[in-house]
């Protein structure tokens, strides 16, 4: 695929993305939800390689192919590896899987009711790697876990900053921030955010465009501007928390919204399960999922 057929399918494609970036300290969780244990490994290196084998494993599944999983989100560990001999970008963009990569650091401590990224120094030593190797865009991560208005502009602010960074390599950024699912302002959260992104996006040259990942909105359609703005490629979103059920229905009662999802992709995934239980269990969440992306119950919210 070339960039452009890249940006049709971002912008258009019925299905979904894949979130397969658990790094760092969220790992050891990925591993046990697959049914491998500490005890597994010894070192990082170790625990890194279980984990690219997992994510390996659902690349080569018959189940993982571009006509539900349209794009998929890497950690540079993943993304600087190898399936069966090829890169790993390289494998998807075979399969019809658009790539994109997690270049946050994590998150700095909250302060005015939202967590900010960690510095990036590297960053454009990243994007310059993976542009290299095929892929397509970026995905950085904050949180906001109350409805500060300050806090909050700071993360948007935040957020497009490092969105432009990586516009200006010619890359794709998924702009994410994300509202804490237990937060007890959450509404009031999703509506200071809508003003925040609009009043943002605003201030893109024109002809920009980027991405957005945030929560299922409490109110339903709430993000609809987001989803009809001219500067915005396509909004996903991502589970927050939800089981992959309970994430489905919210997903469809938004339309134009598909997901990003990743433990609700994964849940149900083993280790000692055989290729054929692995490929099974596999398409049964695909298929979920897509239908939460594609088929919509409620386009307007109440």
């Amino acid at each position: 695929m070339q960039t452009s057929e890249m940006t049709a399918k971002m912008a258009a494609g019925q299905g979904f993305i894949a979130a397969l970036d658990q790094s760092g300290g969220s790992t050891p969780k990925a591993l046990a939800g697959y049914g491998v244990t500490e005890d597994a490994w010894g070192t990082e290196e170790e625990m890194f390689g279980l984990i690219h084998e997992m994510r390996c494993r659902i690349i080569r599944s018959s189940a993982f192919s571009g006509n539900k999983v349209i794009g998929a989100i890497l950690f540079e560990r993943t993304m600087d590896g190898t399936v069966d001999g090829k890169s790993v970008p390289a494998a998807l963009i075979e399969r019809g899987v658009v790539p994109f990569i997690k270049i946050d650091k994590g998150l700095e401590d909250e302060a005015n009711g939202v967590q900010l990224m960690k510095p990036m120094p590297e960053l454009d030593a990243l994007l310059t790697k993976a542009s290299a190797l095929g892929v397509y865009g970026t995905k950085e991560r904050s949180v906001i876990n109350s409805a500060n208005a300050e806090g909050i502009a700071a993360v948007v602010k935040q957020q497009f900053a490092v969105g432009k960074q990586v516009l200006a390599h010619g890359m794709m950024p998924i702009i994410e921030p994300e509202v804490n699912i237990k937060s007890e302002t959450r509404a009031e959260c999703d509506a200071i955010l809508l003003t925040e992104i609009l009043k943002n996006l605003d201030e893109l040259p024109e002809g920009q465009q980027v991405m957005l990942k945030l929560s299922l909105p409490v109110v339903a359609g709430t993000f609809d501007p987001l989803v009809k703005h001219p500067k915005v490629l396509r909004v996903v979103a991502l589970s927050g928390g939800y089981k992959r059920p309970e994430a489905c229905v919210e997903l469809a009662k938004n339309a134009g919204i598909i997901a990003s999802f990743s433990r609700a992709l994964l849940e149900d995934l083993r280790a000692h399960m055989s290729d054929d239980e692995f490929d099974a269990s596999l398409a049964g969440a695909i298929d979920e999922i897509h239908a939460g992306s594609t088929r919509k119950t409620a386009a307007i919210a109440a």
